[in-house]
């Protein structure tokens, strides 16, 4: 096994991790941003504010999106087994 190979895998697996996890961290990031321009609209700065909305809109997008990122994962998984003999070599 090369290093080229070895690198290669790990920048596969990388741009995995990334694509599977940026709905999430995007729809926290947008709903940290909505709830902060309202604790400055309303002055209300409760700091349990911000996690309650956030932990909703990651699990709303986790269960609108999780067949998708489940059929991602074991597809790149069926991919990186299939070429395990020349992963080997």
């Amino acid at each position: 096994m090369s290093q080229e190979l070895v690198l290669e895998i790990f920048r596969g697996s990388l741009k995995m991790g990334m694509l599977i996890m940026s709905p999430l961290l995007l729809a926290a990031m947008i709903v940290g941003l909505l709830v902060s321009i309202f604790q400055s609209a309303t002055q209300i700065h409760e700091i349990t504010l911000t996690f309650v909305p956030k932990i909703l809109a990651v699990v709303l997008v986790l269960i609108f999106l999780f067949p998708w990122m489940l059929n991602q994962i074991v597809t790149y998984t069926i991919t990186l087994f299939s070429n395990l003999s020349t992963y080997v070599r």
